[in-house]
């Protein structure tokens, strides 16, 4: 590389640092994370608000100009801690004009995957007291809180109904999820019989939060296709992260578990000015604001070095790492770097892109840019080739792990860091 275009992208990428943190100067607070909180009706004041289920808007669905007026879009989303009431998050983050919100609600669903409601758990979503939700274009908005058991590891139903066009729906596809629409105002119909649509998106809704005594706070994952879990059986919660959240409650350590992976994402580059925002852009919105957050896991780097245009510089993305971990620390979180799991065999392979990829490792795990490392590449590679996946981790690929890598990059997290306080690196 030239040394001309070596200093032209430091100089952007600075810039590109100089943004982030003034987005991060006007987050307020994280959620509840500190605060103690109680619910309308509760007596208690004890407990606080945790996120337990997250996802990442990526940019505004094809074919949506006018949204989805006079339909309902039931959402099927899967808790990780459980609590005795709800809220959710609603984004019109790239809508081009108000999105109204009419009717809402969240439920319980009766079984995995299923639109029908448990008996007994349909609860109307308000918002500051009313019925109905204004988001202006570029915005979100929490719903009051809903009282609501939510069982651990559960599927909830959140569904939303707009009565008048809006601009593009804010959604995230490869859901790996299916979703379901129904024409007209159902969002309280609990048999589920007029939701005959089916997706895999997730719309509209972007978190949940649950109001506990008992989780000691989340632990957000930013992350590519890996952590979005695009190679996962489609319904099952099989991503690395619910396998993450299973062997956590296993073990008594709960904590909500919040997925902000995004299928191509890179720290460095946006794919488009408003779509797919990179790992740097999006890190305030989708990691440093999340509810109850204690640790930051960064699974991000490989897409960076992987597809055009390339970065042959390892140290453009090392100090992209950098720049992550120093606002997570500036906003009090613990951060864990991932390192990048082999690739050979995939089209954007080439001795070129495994050297960097291996600089980019030994810079991770030599303990001065994470507070803590879990070793993905070890964990995942084929000891007779370690350029490449193992083979019965390999979707088919030879990028994403299938369902036994995935249970495997679980069960490599040292349950102990996600928990712990202090920054060594700070």
């Amino acid at each position: 590389m030239a040394r001309s275009t070596g200093y032209a992208l430091l100089a952007a990428l600075a810039a590109l640092v100089a943004l982030v943190s003034i987005a991060i100067l006007v987050v307020v607070g994280r959620g509840d994370t500190s605060a103690r909180v109680t619910p309308a009706g509760q007596s208690s004041p004890s407990g606080a608000w945790v996120g337990t289920w997250e996802t990442a808007a990526v940019g505004g669905e094809p074919g949506t100009a006018k949204g989805f007026p006079g339909t309902s879009i039931r959402n099927v989303v899967h808790a990780s801690v459980g609590g005795t009431a709800a809220r959710v998050r609603l984004a019109n983050t790239f809508g081009t004009r108000p999105l109204v919100i009419s009717h809402a609600t969240v439920a319980v669903a009766a079984s995995a995957g299923s639109p029908v409601a448990k008996a007994d758990s349909m609860r109307a979503l308000t918002f500051a007291g009313g019925a109905e939700a204004v988001i202006p274009a570029g915005g979100s908005v929490v719903s009051d809180a809903a009282q609501l058991a939510v069982p651990d590891s559960a599927d909830l139903l959140v569904t939303t109904y707009s009565p008048t066009a809006s601009g593009p729906v804010t959604y995230h596809r490869d859901a790996r999820q299916i979703s379901y629409t129904a024409r007209g105002e159902h969002t309280a119909q609990t048999s589920g019989a007029a939701f005959v649509g089916q997706n895999l998106y997730w719309r509209y809704v972007t978190g949940v939060d649950v109001f506990t005594r008992r989780a000691d706070g989340a632990v957000v994952v930013l992350g590519d296709s890996i952590t979005n879990g695009v190679a996962s059986t489609v319904g099952a919660n099989r991503r690395w992260t619910d396998d993450l959240a299973m062997r956590m409650l296993n073990s008594g350590l709960r904590m909500g578990v919040l997925n902000a992976g995004l299928s191509g994402n890179r720290i460095l580059l946006d794919e488009s000015n408003d779509f797919d925002p990179g790992g740097l852009n999006r890190l305030s919105r989708d990691a440093l604001g999340a509810t109850g957050a204690r640790t930051l896991v960064v699974q991000l780097g490989i897409n960076d070095i992987l597809r055009a245009p390339r970065q042959t510089e390892p140290a453009f993305v090392i100090d992209g790492l950098r720049a992550i971990v120093h606002h997570a620390h500036a906003q009090g979180l613990r951060v864990v770097g991932a390192t990048l799991a082999p690739v050979q065999g995939h089209a954007g392979y080439s001795a070129a892109v495994e050297a960097v990829r291996q600089k980019i490792n030994q810079e991770i795990r030599s303990g001065v840019i994470f507070d803590d490392v879990v070793d993905f590449d070890k964990v995942l590679r084929d000891p007779r080739r370690p350029a490449r996946l193992l083979g019965r981790y390999d979707s088919g690929d030879h990028l994403n792990p299938n369902n036994a890598g995935y249970q495997a990059m679980a069960d490599a997290v040292q349950l102990g860091t996600l928990k712990s306080d202090g920054k060594a690196n700070a």
